[in-house]
């Protein structure tokens, strides 16, 4: 695949960001996709490596060395095709997805990995850019109605899947607008909302009926879906935050991440938002150091923040991975975001004790130190460093230590079985819940993870239904 010497002969271009200076002004997304002709050279370093590891370290199966090659050829039509195979919607992930693929590469064992991220972000927008992204409606309807209850990139997924199947498809959604994180949890600076907007175009005149501001299982009975539709997938989403039960925390200034990141979101779209949570002029902190912690940095750095300290529980990981040991598999290593080199003062191995404050709001953040030994059973346990408090200002603290499962109030409507982690119980095969005619995917169903794991999981649902409504099923698992 590619040019047979390339991986020897050309380096990894890398995609230019604006500069800092000029980025913290305005929401934007900030990366440039590649030129053409550095597209076809990215593409010329893929390895013609016999077992493409990159395609199983990508939860969708991209075909990766096959678009690889024909971008490096510059047969950006059939590379589009060839992509959109595999994932409905790769703006999305060759904006926001960690490139999980890139560490399985092949080269990535003593050299820099083929930037497969940004050879998808360069598809997908020279396809959009081309008019080559168009609609494509079933040739012939089934008659069967699917309701589709989430509307993140699960929900989206199956959807569309489903109604190009020729199954009529309704897509309901809580919030006042379709997307779900992608809408209201991932900053416009990583992905910008027009995106959502255009492929819900493109589903929507596949024949998928969008519903926004329907709460099911509060607003709309869970009976009634399952009156009205032949089938119903959940779709939700992962939105318990994980708390923190310290002194202070019902102080003024706390709160969680997904409190503070989607109202910015709100204001850009262009709505008010009386009582807006801001970080201008305070000294923010921090907790958790994850993908949502980091969108926290950068939104509070262009809110103009006086300081970004971030905290996490874990000690510092390692600023390279030992690739004989880790590779082809997800390494824990030092992970510097782009929100991260805007500024930011980052530490680790750090536990938050409590909260104090005055008049009923918060004004420091009391921590120690810890450190992880192995327990009598060789479990990793967390132990604080005796003598080892300190204190830190803090105006504004925002949790971002992930989610717990899906919030019950749909799902004790449906009355689906939980799993252990309050998940909704449903297996990767057929994705069927307890309940008959109910599926589950995405977070929902599989506890928080990626935008690319809740397209392969829309995706499987989809074919799963399909076959459950018809008998069988031609869609791709």
């Amino acid at each position: 695949m590619g040019k047979v010497t390339g991986f020897l002969e050309l380096e990894r271009i890398r995609e230019v960001a604006e500069p800092v200076p000029e980025r913290l002004k305005h929401y934007r997304e900030f990366v440039a996709t590649l030129h053409p002709d550095e597209a076809s050279k990215q593409g010329a370093r893929c390895m013609d490596c016999g077992i493409p590891f990159c395609q199983t370290g990508c939860p969708v199966n991209n075909i990766i060395p096959d678009w690889n090659d024909l971008v490096y050829r510059q047969q950006w039509k059939v590379a589009l095709t060839t992509l959109h195979s595999t994932n409905n919607f790769p703006e999305f992930t060759g904006r926001v997805c960690p490139a999980p693929c890139e560490a399985a590469c092949t080269l990535n064992i003593n050299n820099d990995p083929v930037g497969i991220k940004s050879i998808e972000h360069f598809i997908i927008d020279k396809g959009f850019d081309e008019g080559w992204v168009v609609p494509q409606p079933a040739a012939a309807r089934t008659g069967k109605r699917v309701a589709v209850v989430g509307s993140g990139p699960a929900g989206m997924a199956c959807a569309q899947q489903l109604a190009r199947a020729g199954h009529d498809v309704v897509l309901f959604e809580k919030a006042d607008r379709i997307g779900g994180l992608l809408r209201y949890g991932i900053p416009d600076f990583k992905l910008e909302k027009h995106l959502i907007d255009r492929r819900m175009a493109q589903m929507s005149a596949e024949g998928v009926e969008f519903r926004p501001n329907s709460h099911v299982g509060v607003d709309i009975p869970s009976a009634q879906l399952l009156a009205e539709f032949d089938a119903v997938a959940l779709t939700g989403g992962a939105e318990q935050p994980r708390d923190l039960n310290v002194p202070g925390r019902d102080l003024a200034g706390v709160h969680f991440a997904m409190e503070f990141l989607p109202q910015q979101n709100q204001v850009v779209a262009g709505d008010r938002v009386d009582g807006q949570i801001l970080a201008s002029g305070k000294r923010v902190v921090v907790i958790g150091g994850g993908d949502t912690g980091s969108d926290c940095v950068g939104t509070s750095n262009r809110q103009g923040a006086l300081s970004i300290t971030q905290f996490e529980l874990l000690p510092q990981p390692p600023a390279h991975e030992n690739k004989a040991l880790t590779w082809p598999n997800w390494p824990i290593k030092l992970r510097t975001s782009s929100s991260h080199e805007e500024g930011c003062d980052r530490d680790w191995a750090v536990t938050t004790k409590r909260f104090e404050g005055r008049d009923g709001r918060v004004e420091k953040l009391i921590a120690a130190r810890t450190e992880w030994v192995r327990d009598a059973d060789g479990r990793m346990k967390m132990t604080e460093v005796p003598g080892s408090e300190f204190e830190i200002p803090a105006d504004l603290v925002l949790f971002a230590m992930g989610f717990t499962g899906p919030r019950s109030a749909m799902l004790e409507a449906f009355g689906v079985d939980r799993d252990v982690r309050t998940n909704v119980a449903a297996n990767a095969d057929d994705y069927r819940t307890s309940v008959p005619k109910v599926f589950a995917a995405g977070d929902m169903r599989r506890g928080q993870s990626l935008v690319v794991w809740a397209i392969r999981e829309g995706r499987q649902c989809a074919r799963s239904i399909d076959e459950f409504l018809m008998g069988s099923s031609e869609l791709p698992r």
